[in-house]
């Protein structure tokens, strides 16, 4: 019995090596071939969770200035959310100017992102479903206004795998500041009726990243791999009487993947480690911007290592806690583009210093975009607008300084080749060498896809 059950432990060793090299069934998260040569290999999305205005950022509308406090006529004052604080029309507290060779006018709230509009090609005409919140969330990330579907991390890494196995393939960053996480929380990142190992992986803002991140002291490394095999052979043959639990295969992954985390994660989770002159780029020596500084060049130090998709959350709940300017638009947006303005634009230029950029696809954007009416107060914001946003993106397969769509002269409603979430979201899939309408998951009879039964390439952006 001694004999067998010492050797029984040495054969587990070489199943788990075995499995590694693919000679013993195949990863869940091993990495895909795509439907055809991607131009992008990984994607991070800066989230401006709360609705960023676009005519206070991208969207430049000289005739709101010149209607300056006059009256929409035929406006619908449900269109946002607070019917009786409808004001005149408002112009932007922000002067623009012009940069590039692109002649881009550019908000004064982002004079570093600004340098690289000739990289970036912007989506003007976004319009969305909602104009609440939690639905608006749900319709950006997961393709429906509504919760329990799988968002567009977990369908790319669907689609993808990963190219690291000791590092998740998505991962999530929500903002530090004790502002709380985006409306619908988790239901952003989660695989809905995907398997469960396609989730995006939560790294807390403050105390360790991940729960059980470090081995426990009283275990050698040699008696937790011990432990792991043993708990990953009886799993293994509970699967294999019952070869249709996902949700246990996708554990025996997960506790392989967190053994190796716990030697991979530290390390890459170490910006410190950085030389101070990308530290400083970044603008970790920034109080009012190094926390999503560390953010984006942790997401910079992922996607080095093989992680597929990060995300990034700037702003946490509603109102003054993120871009949710219902009230003094002025302050709230310049706060927000104050943190992230320097990071984002070192996250550009590090990646293009390095050769990544290429090969990365940065998006920006929100939920929906605001109204060009002021919302009235003390001092007056704006309230939420699904009929008009901003998105622009840059890096792989991304055609640089160039704009696509319209809003109309006020920046109230998408007015020239109209953008839906749809088509946004087929568009990312196909920098990453994915056809949307061919990446499906058959459940309860019916093959889903991220883009239902919608969505078509924006070709007028990708090179």
């Amino acid at each position: 019995m001694l004999q067998r059950c010492g050797m029984g432990m040495g054969s587990l060793g070489l199943w788990s090596l075995l499995q590694q090299e693919g000679l013993a069934g195949q990863r869940t998260l091993a990495p895909k071939h795509p439907h055809f040569a991607p131009k992008a290999k990984s994607v991070i999305w800066i989230f401006t969770n709360g609705g960023p205005s676009q005519v206070d950022t991208w969207d430049y509308k000289p005739a709101l200035a010149k209607r300056d406090g006059q009256t929409l006529d035929g406006f619908d004052r449900f269109t946002g959310f607070f019917a009786n604080s409808v004001g005149g029309l408002m112009k932007s507290p922000f002067e623009f100017k012009q940069h590039g060779q692109c002649g881009k006018h550019v908000s004064s709230i982002f004079p570093r992102l600004a340098k690289h509009v000739d990289r970036m090609a912007f989506i003007h005409s976004g319009h969305t479903e909602s104009n609440n919140h939690s639905p608006a969330l749900f319709m950006m990330n997961c393709g429906l206004p509504r919760m329990g579907y799988p968002c567009v991390g977990s369908w790319v890494t669907y689609g993808l795998g990963s190219s690291s196995d000791s590092l998740p393939a998505f991962v999530v960053m929500s903002d530090p500041k004790g502002r709380g996480l985006p409306k619908g929380h988790a239901a952003n990142w989660g695989a809905g009726y995907l398997p469960s190992v396609y989730q995006g992986t939560h790294f807390r803002p403050t105390g360790d990243p991940i729960d059980n991140l470090y081995r426990p002291r009283e275990m050698n490394p040699d008696q937790q791999r011990r432990q792991l095999d043993l708990l990953r052979h009886l799993n293994q043959k509970h699967l294999d009487a019952n070869p249709y639990e996902e949700a246990l295969a996708a554990r025996i992954e997960s506790f392989e993947l967190a053994y190796r985390m716990q030697s991979a994660a530290p390390e890459a989770l170490s910006v410190d480690q950085e030389p101070k002159h990308i530290q400083k780029l970044y603008g970790l020596d920034d109080d009012k911007c190094k926390h999503i500084a560390s953010q984006c060049l942790t997401a910079r130090r992922m996607i080095e290592r093989g992680v597929r998709f990060v995300q990034i959350y700037s702003g946490g709940m509603e109102n003054q806690r993120s871009w949710d300017g219902h009230n003094d638009i002025k302050g709230n947006h310049s706060q927000f583009a104050a943190e992230t303005d320097k990071p984002v634009a070192g996250l550009i230029a590090d990646l293009a210093q390095r050769g990544l950029l290429n090969e990365t696809l940065i998006v920006w954007g929100g939920e929906f975009g605001r109204l060009p009416i002021a919302q009235k107060g003390s001092k007056p914001g704006r309230d939420h607008n699904p009929h008009a946003y901003t998105n622009w993106m840059v890096g792989g397969g991304i055609k640089g300084g160039v704009s696509y769509g319209e809003t109309d002269e006020i920046g109230h409603k998408a007015a020239v080749n109209k953008v839906t979430v749809n088509d946004l979201h087929a568009t990312i899939l196909h920098l990453l060498g994915m056809d949307h309408e061919r990446l499906t998951y058959r459940y309860n009879g019916r093959d889903f896809r991220l883009t239902d039964v919608a969505g078509k390439v924006i070709r007028e952006v990708t090179s």
